[in-house]
């Protein structure tokens, strides 16, 4: 990890003792430096009462061996099951007595396990400046510790590797039934330094006495020429080099090539390539099927849609739910052909005010939509779904914001996500959408009112409403919808892209023009009678 006088590592696992056993440990603390450190614990229902409350003396204990305070070591505590929540973050705190006050007044969740959208929530939220988190031109070391005795319910390795991408070193800690190969793709390399596995709750702190040696360490990389092509880790007998994820070290102990098929070549997947011996081969998200080429996967190719997405983004929806629906978004985005020529996306969302996150036109592929999506920085405050509506009328879909012109017969369609009773009237402009042709949906989640959802989408509302009781369980409607929206199954099958300057069009505009010529000819001719008639009535009176 660049930046540290010296890996955490030895710091973290010293103290993973329990803190009655910190409490004999005598001597002064080992000052990091500046450290923005998440813990990321499980609390699902596979971990027993007296597991927890182990779990919760050892992150008393290893609070109490930290140099807390602002400009030191900032610390932040989540934990998740199926739903991820912040016991206090990185900002929260700047005394070390706060923190305990927190950990031991914790109450487990008790519910599922689902790590990744755990590790989404810290990237995403817990690690974000608005959280606490030092900006990034501060190169202030960003540290996750991530401790689980379970199998994770959904996928961890997309979202660790981003993580990682975004400079937040992983150290994943397994207990008793936890899974090696998750851990593995949780954390950062090399995973010697950073995979640990123990048999108990209780045996954690053998941790602490095998690194006990190693609280503080010279940093010897710091020191002449380590010639490392990569990086330089400092240890106890002096300074090795190591090499970024996905490949591996050469005998001369400095120089590093490419181990991994997929980072050393152009595999042209287009959504994820996996090494398997000497070769490679692609894989696609689920619900989606790998293409003869071996490198695509199917989508919505039939037909073109311009879609506006309304997301609520009210404070009762609460950040980690928000992630949820970002994730959710961006599952659609998925199945659909987005190009210029293809479908086209936009985003917009709303509380107490309305903003567009991205028009029509900005983005011309799937990528850089779903990217822009991960981007998106929850708003709260309140629900004026109304507002919303009639922003979406009047601007999201005018051709300034990228919508195709009508003459093009692009079917535009409305996807309105919300948890909540709206506190303005959806009535008139969710009508008004309709009356302008567009297709909408309404999505519905936790206390969100039938009769609205109603008001707001198309007709026939088991088609175009959608409601899931938790943000958690909103998969299953990926079906419904895509069965609706997808060109190839729904709405638009079989649409065709008419070029305005094609002779069937040509033909079509000339005689819709002169039937509207013919019928101002006959009004005004009707105008000029009744003219002519007035004239004769004022002449007989004159």
């Amino acid at each position: 990890m660049r930046g540290l006088p010296r890996s955490p590592l030895p710091i973290l696992l010293l103290l993973l003792q329990p803190w009655e056993t910190q409490l004999q440990f005598e001597g002064p603390r080992c000052r990091t430096g500046p450290l923005d450190l998440v813990f990321v614990i499980d609390s699902s229902r596979s971990v027993r009462p007296f597991e927890f409350e182990t779990m919760r003396q050892f992150l008393v204990g290893l609070l109490r061996r930290l140099d807390v305070g602002p400009d030191a070591t900032r610390v932040g505590v989540i934990q998740y099951s199926s739903q991820v929540q912040s016991v206090f973050r990185l900002g929260a705190f700047s005394r070390r007595e706060d923190m305990e006050r927190a950990v031991r007044a914790l109450v487990p969740l008790a519910q599922g396990t689902m790590t990744g959208l755990a590790i989404q929530y810290a990237m995403n939220v817990a690690f974000s400046v608005a959280e606490g988190a030092r900006p990034p031109e501060a190169r202030v070391p960003r540290v996750a510790v991530i401790v689980t005795d379970g199998r994770p319910q959904d996928r961890v390795a997309e979202v660790a590797a981003q993580a990682r991408a975004r400079g937040i070193e992983i150290y994943a800690v397994g207990v008793q039934r936890a899974d090696v190969g998750s851990l593995r793709a949780m954390a950062s390399p090399p995973l010697d330094e950073h995979v640990f596995l123990v048999e108990s709750f209780d045996l954690i702190q053998e941790f602490g006495l095998q690194f006990q040696g190693r609280l503080c360490v010279i940093d010897h990389c710091s020191f002449g020429n380590h010639s490392c092509q990569h990086e330089c880790v400092s240890t106890l007998a002096g300074p090795r080099c190591r090499c970024r994820e996905g490949h591996d070290l050469l005998p001369d102990g400095r120089s590093c090539h490419a181990r991994d098929l997929c980072n050393g070549v152009d595999h042209g997947c287009e959504f994820q390539c996996v090494s398997d011996g000497l070769t490679y081969r692609c894989l696609c998200p689920d619900g989606r099927q790998l293409q003869a080429d071996g490198k695509s996967c199917n989508r919505c190719r039939e037909g073109h849609v311009d879609l506006v997405l309304l997301v609520d983004g009210s404070k009762s929806v609460r950040p980690q739910n928000f992630e949820l629906v970002k994730r959710f978004v961006n599952q659609i985005v998925d199945f659909l052909d987005v190009s210029p020529e293809g479908t086209r996306v936009g985003m917009v969302q709303f509380s107490s005010r309305v903003r567009t996150e991205f028009p029509l036109g900005r983005y011309g592929t799937a990528a850089e939509v779903k990217q822009a999506v991960l981007a998106v920085e929850y708003m709260e405050r309140g629900t004026m779904t109304g507002l919303a509506l009639r922003h979406m009328v009047e601007h999201s879909f005018s051709e300034a914001q990228g919508a195709r012109s009508r003459f093009l017969n692009v079917p535009r369609v409305g996807l309105v996500f919300t948890d909540g009773r709206s506190q303005d009237d959806v009535s008139v402009w969710a009508a008004r959408a309709k009356e302008e042709g567009i297709v909408m949906y309404a999505v519905g989640v936790g206390k969100a009112v039938e009769e609205e959802l109603r008001q707001i989408a198309s007709e026939p509302a088991e088609l175009h409403v959608s409601y899931s009781p938790d943000f958690s369980t909103m998969t299953h409607l990926l079906d419904n919808l895509k069965g609706s929206i997808c060109p190839e199954e729904g709405i638009s099958a079989g649409t065709e892209l008419r070029s305005p300057c094609e002779c069937e069009s040509l033909v079509e505009f000339q005689g819709r023009t002169l039937g509207a010529l013919e019928s101002l000819t006959q009004n005004l001719a009707q105008l000029t009678a009744r003219l002519e008639d007035l004239e004769n009535q004022l002449a007989t009176h004159v």
